[in-house]
């Protein structure tokens, strides 16, 4: 009974990090293609706010499903490799949000580079690596 509450809880929690990555980078469009200071303030305060807040949401979902792995034992022995490619997903979100937080401090400082068209690309990553971490646990092709 407490693994059904864990994986809720797990899920809960990967959903609302989830809110955050795909919110995120859309506003990273917004400050690219801002040229009123005042505007942009307000969207780095909200930026800043957010990514705050995802990193809050991450850690429960991270743990939660380092909980869910040893508790379960998933990933172990043949029939598994499924679950090393997910790992190998989760690890990439993981470094696509300090990604973010890093860009944040680019957009902070003035510094930003990249183009609006850049960020709109950037902004697709999450999608494509919830997608493929959902086919691998409900497919388990491999």
């Amino acid at each position: 009974m407490l693994m059904l509450w864990v994986k809720a809880l797990h899920i809960f929690f990967v959903a609302s990090w989830f809110a955050g990555l795909f919110y995120l980078p859309r506003i990273y469009v917004n400050l690219a293609m801002e040229t009123d200071a005042t505007a942009t303030t307000r969207l780095l305060i909200m930026a800043r706010k957010l990514y705050r807040f995802m990193t809050l949401l991450a850690v429960p979902a991270l743990v939660f499903g380092l909980w869910l792995w040893l508790g379960y034992g998933i990933g172990k022995g043949p029939g598994n490799g499924w679950m090393h490619a997910k790992l190998a997903i989760v690890v990439f979100l993981a470094f696509y949000h300090h990604g973010c937080g890093v860009l944040l401090k680019k957009f902070e400082n003035g510094a930003n580079k990249h183009s609006h068209k850049w960020y709109r690309w950037f902004n697709e990553a999450p999608t494509i690596g919830l997608l493929l971490a959902v086919i691998l646990v409900v497919v388990k092709p491999f």
